[in-house]
């Protein structure tokens, strides 16, 4: 159960002997092992169980036999001791158990293609005490005297891995302390108990699973967010678990706090204070030879000082290619040298995972970022948290690998294109691995052609800018910014696909169209027109092409009573409601009304430029922007002086004008202006305190996945509640995703996407139920794949006005 639980597997939890939070009450993987069955590189199948010298191959016995005494006293007795191969277990008086010895062999004796485990049953309830404490160290010391308790974690972290500790006590670090019991009041009763007697400043007992999942959240992605420091600089691994006995780890983490200072780096421990395992990120500068020095003298007195405390070099995650040139400081020359006869029996050939744990190359020889380019390259977003620089901004991506999650729950988004193919290569990790080798270039990555490499082109090709890795990932990776850029320099001075030019720049089309938008439905209804004007525009053949709204539905929008005397609201006209769906405008106007609010909307042309950054035409988006900016301010509506609310309809033209506006336009403070004036629907009608009618009806449908990663969801929450709309909006993405269903190749990959989350969702709700979709183009795919009737909140709520 390691904090990778969404992605993880059972074979690579047996390479590295992993356990995660729950290791105090069930152990690790090796623990939970009876029979393996490994087939060796040559060929040859193994069946391994304890005591069953057959299975095992020529000449491990001898070895074994040969060096008892070795094995008897060089190994450290700790709970999490996983560094070097575990030959202690195959001693006789320990039943020569083979699986126990192959679990963290990390994939370099053979490979496992059948594993028989033990079962646990897992607690009906549970309930979760967060105990506070002065700092990490206090911490540590008092999570041994919680293990008389049989508690089911006891998981530890630090105040500076948590943006936002409201809702946890007060305390600078705290324990994560679960219990279970038959019953929820058995396991509160458990919690209470346990958090009586521990010596903590504060503590919480949580026994709603909600609020445990959001509590449990906190400590999991610190995996992610201690991948940067408070000021922003990275921080990376290669020191991030060891272990040392439970009863010495508050001294050991005042010992390594003394040496990180010594060093002048960073670091903020967390993980497994229960069983002494601990995990953390150091801010190392690997981009130059001095920084790199001093990676590996920090990493040579840091074995020094986890093998006086009686410690492991890993107690988790594996030796790798990261520590294993520093084995011999925790077990001696002896041992490592039978740690190399031992691989030899296995694997004659050396084939498997060479340079892991035996005969390794230098810890600092392969480091990847000595490839990089040493100055920023040249970019049209500003990427203000990467300090500008690009490569800064792929390096976010360290692997953690929550895009490749193959359900989601809750709110969550990221990655739909993952969960369609099951491809690295359309996962968020695997599109940054593409950037990093494209911008390593010639000075040492694989992809060498730069910006106009076709395998990097191919990997975004499905990424559907949704913007959820942007907050579903724990280090912020924002895929969809990545690929508006790379495809801004791809198609510099090119021919670009049809389909960015019908569909990028989709709001000149629909203004020219505007005045003729009866004739045009009209044609797009006779097949061999529709047809043709689909091939011609890139577009899916199997996509209906959406009708355009008349003039006379855009005049009633428009001219919607309403007071002349309410509070102001600048009502922003984004072109997907004024040219596709007047009427999501006119329900908005009717309820701001009955708000008491007073929409206003700019008399000139304005865009988000939302379609021309989802195609990477940037130099256009810049321009749409820049004559959007103009036009407020000569009407007058972006003084200084002036906080009225600029609501927005469509939520993705809200997190274009909030994120990708100031991000392309970093010197015109009135970009940031604007961008900090944006307001959703739900949020305007909330800031007036606004009480909707009564609805008392059941709800489904999705929260717009650009909403969820850049704006605010609880507003929305709230209003629902206060209007009576029941249930839960699914998360994922609809997978129509503005362009991106549309265009031609996409269309089995969009399906695929709407059948995660929305459709189901839709499905399953009661016949009376509402549907709610924000973005039309979630309204577009659920019309289009269900039959559904999809509405904006707008029109759900000016319904009950009328009714």
């Amino acid at each position: 159960d390691p904090s990778t639980h969404s992605r993880c597997t059972l074979g690579g939890m047996i390479g590295n002997n992993s356990c995660g939070s729950h290791s105090v009450a069930w152990g690790t993987t090796a623990d939970n092992v009876h029979a393996l069955d490994v087939r060796t590189y040559r060929g040859t199948v193994h069946h391994l169980t304890p005591g069953d010298w057959t299975g095992a191959p020529d000449g491990l016995r001898d070895l074994v036999h040969g060096h008892l005494a070795l094995l008897r006293t060089g190994y450290p007795e700790l709970p999490r001791r996983i560094s070097g191969y575990a030959l202690d277990a195959l001693l006789p008086e320990r039943g020569a158990d083979l699986p126990r010895f192959f679990c963290g062999t990390e994939g370099t004796l053979g490979l496992v293609t059948e594993a028989t485990v033990r079962l646990v049953e897992a607690p009906p309830a549970r309930a979760l005490a967060v105990l506070g404490y002065a700092d990490e160290s206090a911490a540590a010391e008092a999570a041994p005297g919680l293990l008389p308790y049989a508690p089911l974690t006891v998981e530890g972290m630090a105040a500076d891995l948590v943006p936002d500790p409201r809702g946890l006590p007060r305390g600078g670090a705290w324990l994560f302390v679960e219990t279970g019991g038959a019953t929820r009041a058995e396991a509160r009763r458990n919690a209470e108990a346990l958090a009586r007697a521990a010596d903590a400043t504060d503590s919480l007992v949580v026994d709603d699973p909600a609020g445990q999942r959001a509590l449990w959240r906190v400590r999991e992605d610190a995996s992610g967010t201690a991948t940067r420091m408070p000021d922003g600089s990275e921080a990376w691994p290669g020191w991030e678990d060891c272990a040392v006995p439970p009863a010495r780890l508050g001294a050991y983490l005042r010992d390594f706090r003394a040496l990180l200072a010594e060093h002048g780096l960073r670091g903020t421990p967390y993980g497994h204070f229960g069983d002494g395992c601990i995990h953390v990120r150091v801010d190392f500068d690997l981009l130059t030879p001095e920084g790199v020095g001093r990676f590996r003298r920090f990493s040579e007195e840091l074995a020094a000082l986890v093998v006086r405390h009686g410690g492991s070099l890993s107690g988790e995650h594996g030796d790798g290619m990261a520590r294993a040139e520093l084995l011999p400081a925790l077990y001696g020359d002896d041992l490592v040298r039978l740690f190399g006869d031992a691989k030899d029996v296995w694997d004659p050939d050396g084939a498997l995972n060479p340079g892991v744990l035996v005969r390794p190359a230098p810890l600092d020889a392969d480091l990847r970022f000595g490839v990089l380019p040493t100055t920023p390259v040249e970019t049209a977003f500003a990427y203000p948290h990467d300090d500008g620089d690009f490569s800064a901004a792929v390096r976010r991506c360290v692997g953690v690998a929550k895009c490749r999650t193959e359900t989601v729950s809750g709110p969550a988004v990221m990655c739909p294109s993952f969960r369609a193919t099951g491809e690295e290569e359309h996962s968020t990790r695997g599109r940054a691995r593409l950037l990093h080798e494209m911008l390593a270039g010639t000075r040492g990555g694989l992809v060498t052609d730069g910006w106009r490499s076709p395998e990097v082109r191919d990997a975004l090709d499905l990424c559907l800018s949704c913007k959820g890795c942007r907050s579903d990932c724990p280090v912020g990776v924002d895929m969809a910014t990545y690929k508006a850029e790379f495809l801004h320099h791809h198609y510099d001075g090119r021919l670009r696909p049809r389909a960015h030019y019908a569909l990028g720049r989709l709001p000149r089309w629909l203004r020219l169209a505007a005045p003729a938008a009866p004739l045009l439905n009209a044609a797009a209804r006779i097949g061999p027109l529709a047809t043709a004007a689909k091939y011609l525009a890139g577009i899916a053949p199997e996509r209906p092409v959406p009708p355009l709204a008349g003039p006379a539905a855009r005049r009633r929008a428009r001219t919607t009573p309403g007071r002349r005397d309410g509070s102001p609201v600048l009502l922003f006209p984004d072109t997907f409601t004024t040219h596709l769906t007047p009427s999501v405008e006119a329900a908005a106007r009717r309820v701001l009304d009955d708000a008491g609010l007073t929409p206003r909307t700019p008399k000139g042309r304005v865009c988000c430029g939302l379609t021309y950054v989802s195609t990477g035409q940037l130099d256009a988006a810049r321009k749409v922007q820049r004559r959007t900016l103009d036009t407020l301010e000569h009407e007058g509506l972006l003084d200084p002086e002036d906080s009225t609310p600029l609501t927005v309809l469509e939520p993705s033209c809200a997190a274009a004008l909030a994120t990708d506006l100031p991000e392309l336009h970093p010197d015109d403070p009135r970009a940031h202006r604007l961008a900090a004036r944006v307001r959703t629907f739900a949020q305007t009608l909330l800031g007036a305190d606004y009480q909707p009618p009564r609805l008392d009806r059941p709800v489904t449908g999705q929260t717009h996945c650009h909403q969820h990663a850049v704006l605010d969801t609880e507003a929305d929450r709230t209003l629902r509640e206060r209007a009576g709309l029941t249930g839960t909006l699914t998360g994922g993405c609809c997978g129509l995703a503005g362009n991106f269903g549309y265009e031609r190749g996409h269309y089995e990959v969009s399906v695929a996407c709407a059948e995660d989350q929305l459709l189901p969702a839709v499905a399953a709700a009661p016949a009376d139920a509402a549907v709610l979709t924000d973005g039309y183009s979630c309204r577009t795919q659920l019309t289009q794949l269900s039959g559904a009737r999809p509405r904006h909140v707008a029109e759900v709520l000016a319904e009950g006005l009328e009714g």
